[in-house]
């Protein structure tokens, strides 16, 4: 079963470009981003992000967003799916670049788990 990552945030921008990244260093893994209100203005969208968990090929995703409500819509999202939807609390950029690396050679999500456990961000 393939994995797929999803990002989501508050700057429409940022739900664009970091994908870009990504698909350098991991071009195999599935990635979608869900960015900005419905008007593409700082803020978060429902229906965009269960888009971009619907939209992703993968049946399993991680999930990552930047604070506060995209966490809550996340949340939200992921009773009206029926992916698997593994919430991450790593900085965005910085975990959503380290599990792709990860996923793209094909290191078993739970060993992907354990070893960024410790960059997870408590609060």
């Amino acid at each position: 079963m393939k994995i797929g990552i999803v990002i989501v945030t508050h700057i429409f921008d940022i739900a664009n470009g970091l994908p870009k990244i990504i698909k350098e260093i991991a071009p195999n893994v599935p990635v979608t981003a869900a960015g900005g209100d419905a008007h593409n203005q700082v803020g978060t969208d429902l229906d965009k992000i269960v888009a971009a968990i619907e939209n992703n090929e993968a049946d399993e995703v991680v999930a990552f967003y930047d604070f506060g409500a995209a966490r809550v819509n996340l949340e939200m999202a992921s009773k009206l799916t029926s992916k698997t939807v593994h919430l991450n609390k790593l900085a965005l950029v910085e975990g959503t670049y380290a599990t792709a690396a990860l996923l793209e050679v094909d290191v078993p999500f739970e060993t992907i788990e354990a070893q960024l456990a410790d960059l997870a961000i408590h609060k």
